[in-house]
């Protein structure tokens, strides 16, 4: 049977096309993976890099979900996004584990990426709090200097979404971007934090004080939770210094700052506010409960021995103020006036005798 010539023609035409739309649309999808890998590294810190991650990049990929596990034992990357005024939990689809087993769970003996549908004992820990459950996901791991330490995760309604072996190489790139975009972001707000910290106690410093001191009154005064501060002596500092030297005075600072944190929240805002003298932000917490803590701090420095070079063994006590925030004050003299109170609490309880808590006079409940 004779070809019909211009039938072969029409068919080459078609066919090419689908090949340049092909094209244009891969053409595309590639600007706007360049555009997305671009926002994600210059993101100047945790909040730029997820939104990018769980509103931009599920936007412009038609995803039903993006979520961020990362593996956090010590409590380090959460306590970041406290010192950014970032509470953890306001980052939906941002999750952490101690430890790397669900992540080895989830990704079996390899940590490569893992495609198909989803498996609700496999890859619910990957999914929390995500809504209905994903036809099929993409696991990413975020592996760095041979640890793995988080997985970028994708779901979709749609079944054949995500499937075995399907764009291998755009995955480990992603994951490789995101895991650099993350360790880059990490650094940044290590370098900020050495800004931010007493060198001798490790506890934060005047200046980041005084900043979340605002941050934390504003909170308070706009959802009404009570907002409290707690201002800490140590009696008879220049004694110590004066008899056994400013070495042995800043052993007991140190020594000070590790029974003090021991009995506070992460949550709660420590630092040195100048010498000898600490101070405290209690969020969320009554002056009641305030009291009971400043209490159990005082007990705990006057039951402890402070050893010093030589052997020597020191008793030190602390003389501590405790203030509640005043919510019917403006926001401008607010916190300013909170811990001014809370100063003049603690030198009352050096004039009543040391080692002794007092509180504002006005204060509910500190009688």
């Amino acid at each position: 049977m004779p070809v019909d010539p211009e039938a072969g023609i029409g068919q080459l035409r078609q066919q090419l096309s689908r090949m340049l739309a092909q094209a244009r649309d891969n053409e595309r999808l590639m600007r706007r993976l360049q555009l997305f890998e671009l926002k994600l590294i210059q993101a100047a810190g945790v909040r730029e890099l997820a939104d990018a991650l769980f509103s931009d990049y599920r936007r412009a990929f038609a995803l039903d979900a993006v979520t961020l596990v990362l593996v956090d034992p010590e409590y380090e990357l959460r306590r970041m996004l406290l010192d950014a005024g970032i509470e953890p939990e306001s980052l939906a689809g941002l999750s952490f584990l101690v430890d790397e087993q669900t992540l080895r769970r989830g990704f079996g003996a390899g940590a490569a990426p893992v495609l198909g549908p989803f498996e609700p004992s496999r890859h619910a820990a990957f999914f929390p709090g995500a809504g209905p459950a994903p036809a099929s996901v993409a696991l990413l791991p975020l592996a760095r200097s041979q640890r793995l330490n988080g997985s970028l995760n994708l779901a979709s309604s749609e079944r054949g979404r995500f499937v075995a072996g399907m764009a291998t190489d755009f995955m480990e790139r992603l994951a490789a971007i995101v895991a650099i975009c993350l360790e880059n972001v990490a650094n940044q707000e290590r370098l900020r934090h050495l800004g931010m910290t007493d060198p001798l106690t490790g506890v934060y410093n005047r200046r980041y004080f005084d900043q979340r001191l605002h941050e934390e009154a504003n909170r308070a005064l706009r959802s009404g939770q009570p907002l409290c501060c707690m201002m800490l002596d140590v009696d008879h500092f220049k004694r110590i210094n004066d008899v056994f030297g400013h070495a042995a005075g800043d052993a007991v600072l140190r020594e000070m700052t590790l029974h003090i944190k021991a009995q506070l929240r992460t949550s709660d805002v420590m630092a040195r506010y100048g010498g000898e003298e600490f101070a405290v932000l209690l969020t969320q917490t009554e002056i009641g409960a305030a009291l009971a803590i400043a209490e159990r701090i005082r007990q705990t420095v006057a039951d402890a021995r402070f050893v010093i070079a030589g052997g020597t063994s020191l008793a030190v006590t602390l003389s501590l103020g405790v203030t509640m925030l005043d919510r019917t004050r403006e926001p401008d003299t607010a916190a300013a006036a909170l811990v001014a109170e809370a100063d003049a609490a603690m030198y009352r309880a050096k004039n009543g005798g040391r080692n002794r808590v007092n509180a504002s006079p006005e204060q509910p409940g500190a009688g």
